[in-house]
This record gives C-alpha cells, sequence and structure tokens, in this order.
C-alpha cells in the first residue's frame, strides 16, 4: 500500500507541471461598435420589400476561460423593420423601429493576437420608439388614384409588444494592435422569433418576424 501511494504521488506531481503548462489565462476586454443593418420583416402572407437601412452602435464585455472558448455580452442601439417595394410606381413607405437590444453570445475563436471568431446565441429587445415615412396617405389608400395592386392591412397595425427574443450569430475577424488594444469586423444575422405586428386569429398577418444583416467594425481594450 505504501508503495502504491508513492507511485500516485509521483504520478500527480508529474502531471501537475504539465496542466500548469496548459493552463490558460482568463481575459477580460470592454468594448465599442458601431455600423449598418439591413433589415426586413418576414410576412405571412409576404408583401414586397427591399432592404431598410439602419444604424446599430453599442458597447460590449467580452469574457475568455478557455484558449478558444469565451463569451459576449453587449448592450446596443438598433434600428430594424421594413421598407415596401412598388416596382418602380412613385409610391414610398417605411416603417423604422429602435430597440435596445442585449445579445448574450457564445464566442469561439481561432489564433492568438490576429483572429478569426464565430458568435452565436440569443438576445433580448426592448422596443423604445417607431416611425413611419411614407409619401402618400398610408391610412387611406382607397382614395389615392393610381395606387398599386398592394396588400395595405399592415398600415393600420400598430407595432406589437414592448419585447422582441430571436437569435444572433455572426462571423468576424479581429486584428491586435497591441498587447491590449485590439479592432474588429464583424458580419452578423439576426432573427425575431417575435412578432412585429399583431398575429391573432382575426388579424390578416399569422406571422411577421424581423430579420437583420449587420456590418459593424469594433474596438477591444483588455482590462485583465
Amino acid at each position: 500500500m505504501k508503495r502504491v501511494s508513492l507511485i500516485l504521488a509521483a504520478a500527480i506531481f508529474s502531471v501537475l507541471p504539465i496542466v500548469a503548462q496548459t493552463h490558460y489565462e482568463a481575459q477580460m476586454s470592454l468594448g465599442v461598435h458601431s455600423g449598418v443593418n439591413l433589415s426586413q420583416v418576414m410576412f405571412s402572407p409576404s408583401i414586397r420589400q427591399k432592404f431598410l437601412p439602419g444604424v446599430n452602435a453599442g458597447i460590449n464585455f467580452r469574457y475568455t476561460e478557455e484558449k478558444h472558448f469565451g463569451f459576449i455580452v453587449e448592450a446596443n442601439f438598433e434600428q430594424r423593420g421594413w421598407a415596401e417595394n412598388f416596382d418602380g410606381e412613385p409610391f414610398s413607405y417605411s416603417r423604422t423601429i429602435n430597440y435596445v437590444q442585449i445579445p448574450f453570445m457564445s464566442h469561439i475563436y481561432f489564433g492568438r493576437r490576429h483572429k478569426f471568431f464565430i458568435n452565436l446565441g440569443p438576445s433580448v429587445s426592448f422596443k423604445i420608439g417607431d416611425s413611419v415615412k411614407s409619401n402618400f396617405d398610408y391610412g387611406n389608400v382607397g382614395s389615392i388614384p393610381d395606387f398599386p395592386v398592394h396588400t395595405s392591412q399592415q398600415y393600420g397595425y400598430p407595432t406589437k409588444g414592448a419585447v422582441d427574443f430571436g437569435i444572433s450569430g455572426g462571423l468576424g475577424g479581429e486584428i491586435g494592435l497591441t498587447r491590449r488594444h485590439s479592432i474588429y469586423l464583424e458580419a452578423r444575422y439576426y432573427f425575431g422569433i417575435a412578432n412585429v405586428l399583431p398575429a391573432r386569429r382575426t388579424d390578416h398577418f399569422k406571422s411577421s418576424n424581423p430579420m437583420a444583416l449587420s456590418i459593424t467594425l469594433g474596438y477591444w481594450f483588455r482590462i485583465k
């Protein structure tokens, strides 16, 4: 038994240096970012749309514990919504919805000073306002001469709910400038689970899920 104990002790002490060598020091970073959103709403029944441009900007926190894995939390201002496509007719209509969005995403990266990364995770968005831009009286389209055949039920609906839940996923690259400073570029896709407009049995639209493509440029400062 004594010999077995000595062997186990020797094995433990021989492994400890290896564990110490492979341990990855946790890192924490704070950052800021800004960019542009291109958004639509997936209506059912569908309506003709084009992408609505909007802005996004925010602050972010990153924590990495393992060599290739960590998580990111953000607090963002985002503009999403839809712009209708009238196929060359002299009409325009768009609705922009402003949100405070908080994503919580896993962060998988490869590389040391210069990195390729994947972000993926859920997010919650809180609506803080919306606005409409139109060059016609969308509340009375029946009185407009030569108005194209077009679904108009969406004009009378208010945007639904104060909270939107969704999934965000992004790909990007990070360039290390110094040991503590880096910049990154990310392309991200967002899909919302909640409906933008009411979707009860008596409503015209059965679903109206928001989606957005975004390109952001950001900066990280390592604090640990």
